[in-house]
């Protein structure tokens, strides 16, 4: 039976994690993009990233070498179907929102692509999934909603952290991609299998010209 002692340090604990949570997941996010202009937000994306990376690295119980569990948990089934869905919706969205960038890169500046295919999932995708998946589920298991609710919630604080491009297309992109994200983190049991989607859905996005939603320079704020 616990201590009375141990049941408070408990309730304490919890009650860090939530703050700790709420000021990492929601209050950040809202202060980068209410706060920052556009050519400091990825400076502090990189702040918010360590910061990330160093919770996670100081999580009781964390191993970074857990990160390689279940690295062939996934198929080439699911990732042909995932692309080719991704492929039809990113061009059939950027033929509608944004004919003019419509496959720009791919077009004009095939080199510039390829740099981008390279850099984005190491760059981009690898740091995203430690901080939305890892950090997420494992630090703050404790305090997180049962059932389905977490997937949910998962998917909009990671659609909350892109709201500095003030995007509804942005918005709806990353909600979606969460919800992916965390289905292969979780159901799938596999890190490695989160950043494999995020990074060809990444790949697609730009190779389809709805990079321009995700370029700082575009940004322009509703205030």
């Amino acid at each position: 039976m616990n201590k009375p002692s141990d049941c408070v340090e408990t309730s304490a604990n919890l009650q860090r994690l939530k703050l700790e949570f709420g000021a990492f997941f929601i209050a950040a996010p809202i202060a980068i993009a209410m706060l920052f202009q556009p050519d400091w937000m990825f400076p502090s994306l990189f702040i918010f990233t360590a910061i990330g990376i160093g919770l996670l690295h100081l999580t009781p119980g964390f191993a970074w070498a857990e990160l390689r569990h279940n690295w062939r948990g996934w198929s080439w089934s699911e990732l042909t179907i995932f692309s080719v869905a991704m492929i039809a919706f990113c061009s059939a969205l950027v033929l509608i929102t944004s004919p003019g960038a419509a496959f720009s890169l791919l077009l004009n500046r095939p080199e510039l692509l390829a740099v981008i295919w390279i850099g984005y999932p190491v760059a981009s995708a690898l740091p995203q999934e430690l901080l939305f998946r890892s950090l997420f589920f494992r630090r703050y298991q404790a305090i997180l909603p049962d059932g389905q609710a977490v997937y949910f919630l998962n998917a909009g604080l990671f659609s909350l952290a892109h709201l500095m491009y003030w995007s509804w297309i942005v918005a709806f992109m990353t909600f979606a991609g969460g919800l992916v994200f965390s289905w292969a983190y979780c159901k799938r049991g596999s890190f490695f299998y989160a950043v494999l989607l995020h990074a060809v859905a990444g790949n697609i996005i730009f190779a389809a010209g709805l990079g321009v939603y995700f370029y700082s320079g575009n940004v322009q704020r509703p205030f």
